[in-house]
């Protein structure tokens, strides 16, 4: 059985800083590409970054650029969002999801496993 859990998220002011955590378990971590999504309150789920099963490739939403690094540690089975300069609209459940064919994708439609995601609210 498949989980991806997500951890790290909370209320915290802007300009601050919190790293996500996203543990799998239930699969061969390594050949997977990994994808953080976000979907704020009215709003559908968005693309915030990706990485591929080696970590040599990462992409980014542009309005997360500059501020947040995706990495993995492939022996935790562990992937990773750093979010700095946080502001109001990062708020969102942010949720992590696994992408079989290894490279990553910005699509959510590509991703075969979920997470059931974290709060991170950004007060102003």
């Amino acid at each position: 059985q498949v989980q991806l859990v997500e951890s790290g998220g909370g209320l915290v002011q802007a300009g601050g800083s919190l790293r996500l955590s996203c543990a799998a378990s239930g699969l061969t971590f390594s050949r997977y590409g990994m994808g953080w999504f976000r979907q704020a309150p009215g709003k559908e789920r968005e693309f915030v970054s990706t990485i591929s099963w080696t970590g040599g490739r990462t992409d980014y939403a542009d309005s997360v650029k500059g501020r947040f690094t995706i990495s993995r540690d492939n022996a935790k089975n562990t992937v990773y969002l750093q979010m700095n300069s946080l502001k109001p609209e990062d708020t969102a459940v942010y949720y992590c999801a696994a992408h079989l064919v290894g490279w990553g994708s910005t699509n959510d439609g590509e991703y075969d496993y979920w997470g059931q995601g974290t709060q991170v609210t950004v007060s102003s």
